[in-house]
């Protein structure tokens, strides 16, 4: 409220040239506060973001480590039943 009201109301600009000094002031304030908002919020989400990114790519060579074991394992089976006679004719 300070910003806006330029104090807490008990003093207000009366003159032509206050109230316009006293609109740049709120134009500026509320720039000022939603620039500021706007910085913290993006350091929040940005570190949020990489914190991500390294849980992914962790989460990634998992995933290709249990895929390349599996893949090995297929591989193994296809070998057995490859060499295994062939039983149906």
């Amino acid at each position: 409220m300070t910003i806006p009201t330029v104090g807490y109301g008990d003093i207000v600009p009366t003159t032509l040239w206050g109230r316009i000094l006293g609109s740049i002031v709120i134009l500026f304030g509320v720039t000022f506060l939603s620039f500021l908002v706007a910085i913290v919020t993006s350091l929040f989400v940005d570190a949020n973001r990489a914190e991500l990114e390294e849980t992914r790519a962790a989460k990634d060579e998992e995933t290709r480590a249990l895929l390349q074991s599996i893949d090995g394992r297929l591989a193994a089976i296809e070998g057995r039943l490859g060499s295994m006679p062939d039983t149906t004719s």
